[in-house]
């Protein structure tokens, strides 16, 4: 099993149960507020009408062309499952360190999978993935900056679960107008932002060959009824997402100020998380555990602590009293 933030009962069996505050992931705490579901959105499967009008409100959203299509689907986990069967096959790269289920649904599938330090590395690959902005360490890529990178790319796909926050990033609006034969599809997550991530709702967007082809194999009833009806109405509600930037934004550098008193150095992150360089991950993580607070490591570096942000006064306080004991 690939290691993942929200590994709760790991903790639990180490360090017992108990309150436990949870950032170990870089889902919004503060969740979008679910509105009234008729008992038909639990009760009858999704038709085709109301799996449409979530699709046509989540290209306004993310601000995509006309010819831009969109197919929703369980989590931007489902798209990253079904990239690998897209049929090109080949060689892959993916641009670390990274979200690791993008090199491990590559494999396996059966793609020769390679990871490079940065998005030049992708050049040549029949497949490359870059995470943008990238989780844990924040590095982004401008549009302009990955539409060059894709020419030398057979395919390139732009995870963008984290860019709700940053719709400067996104690459969506310029899907219409890529250069000929320049492949973009993009992976878009709406639990992160939203904070509803048991929602498992998410959304592909690019050529509609491609995104065609992930429909036909996602199968009928992909996103539930009570996702479809949640998606419609978060989606659309601007002034909660002009808000929730805000406060997140806040939150970051809070959350920065508390990681600088307590020694660390910021490596980056986005809003929705922050990644420290702490010089012993495993002790610092260890540390808050016994508050019961749990933080993400990473196999690859002993220093780096990722923390989501608190979503309540009461919580920071807890974070707050630890890292300043």
């Amino acid at each position: 099993m690939r290691d993942h933030g929200g590994d709760l009962d790991r903790a639990k069996a180490r360090f017992g149960d108990g309150d436990w505050l949870d950032l170990s992931t870089g889902i919004n705490a503060v969740p979008y507020p679910l509105p009234d579901l008729l008992a038909r959105a639990w009760a009858a499967l999704p038709t085709r009408a109301e799996l449409a009008a979530l699709e046509t409100v989540a290209r306004a959203t993310y601000r995509a062309g006309e010819d831009t299509e969109c197919v929703a689907l369980a989590g931007a986990q489902a798209a990253i499952q079904l990239v690998p069967r897209l049929g090109i096959g080949g060689e892959a790269r993916v641009v670390g360190p990274t979200y690791n289920e993008h090199a491990g649904a590559l494999t396996a599938q059966g793609w020769t999978v390679t990871q490079v330090g940065d998005a030049d590395g992708l050049k040549g690959a029949r497949l490359g993935v870059v995470v943008n902005p990238n989780n844990p360490d924040g590095r982004f890529w401008t549009p302009e900056e990955l539409i060059d990178l894709a020419r030398d790319v057979g395919l390139l796909v732009v995870d963008e679960s984290f860019a709700d926050p940053a719709p400067e990033y996104s690459i969506i609006p310029f899907l219409d107008s890529l250069p000929e034969g320049v492949l973009i599809l993009v992976l878009r997550s709406f639990g992160k932002f939203y904070g509803l991530a048991g929602l498992r709702l998410g959304f592909a967007l690019g050529p509609s060959a491609l995104v065609g082809e992930m429909r036909r194999l996602a199968g009928p009833w992909a996103v539930n009824g009570p996702a479809i009806a949640t998606g419609c109405t978060a989606l659309a509600d601007t002034d909660w997402q002009v808000q929730t930037i805000a406060r997140l934004s806040r939150d970051a550098v809070r959350m920065d100020t508390l990681a600088e008193a307590a020694g660390w150095s910021p490596v980056g992150g986005t809003v929705l998380f922050r990644t420290y360089e702490t010089g012993d991950a495993l002790a610092a993580q260890e540390r808050l555990a016994e508050a019961r607070i749990w933080t993400r490591v990473f196999p690859y570096s002993a220093g780096w602590l990722r923390l989501g942000l608190p979503g309540s006064e009461p919580d920071w306080a807890r974070l707050e009293g630890v890292l300043q004991g």
